[in-house]
């Protein structure tokens, strides 16, 4: 008897920006009409919407909506967002924006690639800013994936799917730093139950708009989908996601009684989408450069530092990332520097 195929472990949101794509309308995909008329009105949206259009599944309904892409038609106003696939359905007429199909398989490219480890079963790089994790909708090659196919060739394990081979966890785009890839399904699948049990040890450097108070903590929120737009995550009430990320300020910048910026070591518990950017604005000292939690301009000083090395992107680095190997059982801990650009803005706020 075949066995039935391994299911596909959760991809691990480390900072994630897929958030970041552009709108299906805007990149030539599809905007569907759908009418929802009293008969179907009262049902969970979700459901609802899959009985009118039955060519959309239940289940690619319920991520167009967790992607802020279902909206309520409204004569006269600007199109509801509808944030929540469970809700009742109101009656009316939605409009579903349909993303443009990718390509099934991404391509290797010859990316040059900062490997820091590497065996049969898995590989460790560094990630420089700039490039994302894995293809998706405006962002179809230069991708780490398409790196990690050419260098690894067919020993990458497929088991995330063809639109992320190997992919284990991920960073933003503009986030640099240590990330592991797995070359077999038994490391994806070893790596996954790791990421998912909170096994391992995950350290982000971050420059900050003056510094948190106070200087050491955890933060503890719910984490989800902005009510607000549909964009940026925001720390909920209710609903969400538990989010954990532990805090020290290891340096500041400018007066020790007012600091303009500091930089500050997170230890993610989770590891949810812009978890920490999330966190350190919540605690009214977002990342230096972010350019959707960066609500606020830095201190005049800080903004010349930033303008005079043209940094532009948020300043936050993996800069550790530590588990026990899941094939030979090897205790496995990789550290490495913030990159040039993020160097640089350092010792600019150390002239303060």
């Amino acid at each position: 008897m075949i066995p039935p195929p391994a299911p596909i472990p959760p991809l691990v949101d480390d900072e994630v920006d897929d958030l970041d794509a552009p709108d299906a309308g805007a990149s030539g995909g599809e905007v569907l009409r759908i009418a929802l008329g009293p008969d179907l009105a009262g049902q969970r949206l979700d459901k609802a919407l899959a009985t009118a259009a039955p060519d959309l599944s239940r289940a690619r309904l319920q991520a167009l909506i967790a992607a802020g892409q279902v909206s309520l038609v409204v004569e006269g106003a600007a199109p509801r967002p509808m944030a929540d696939g469970k809700a009742k359905a109101p009656a009316g007429l939605y409009a579903v924006l349909v993303p443009p199909p990718v390509a099934a398989e991404p391509e290797p490219e010859d990316i040059p690639l900062s490997v820091l480890y590497e065996d049969a079963h898995l590989i460790v790089v560094d990630k420089p800013p700039g490039m994302a994790a894995h293809p998706a909708p405006g962002c179809e090659t230069g991708t780490l994936v398409n790196a990690l196919l050419f260098h690894c060739g067919a020993s990458l394990s497929g088991i995330g799917g063809v639109a992320r081979p190997g992919v284990v966890h991920r960073l933003d785009k503009d986030t640099s730093g240590v990330m592991v890839a797995a070359k077999t399904d038994a490391a994806h699948q070893g790596l996954s139950a790791l990421f998912a049990a909170h096994d391992i040890d995950r350290m982000y450097l971050a420059l900050t708009r003056g510094a948190p108070h106070p200087a050491a903590g955890t933060i503890e929120t719910r984490l989800g989908r902005s009510p607000h737009d549909r964009k940026k995550m925001a720390v909920l009430k209710a609903g969400g996601r538990e989010a954990v990320t532990h805090y020290r300020v290891e340096k500041t910048f400018g007066a020790a009684d007012k600091p303009l910026a500091a930089r500050v070591a997170c230890r993610l518990e989770t590891g949810r989408t812009h978890q920490i950017r999330v966190h350190m604005a919540s605690k009214g000292s977002p990342c230096l450069g972010d350019p959707v939690y960066g609500a606020g301009a830095p201190a005049a000083p800080v903004k010349a530092a930033l303008v005079g090395i043209g940094f532009a992107r948020q300043a936050l680095h993996a800069a550790v990332l530590g588990f026990v190997h899941p094939i030979t059982g090897q205790p496995l801990r990789f550290k490495t520097p913030p990159p040039p650009d993020m160097a640089a803005l350092e010792a600019a706020l150390e002239a303060l």
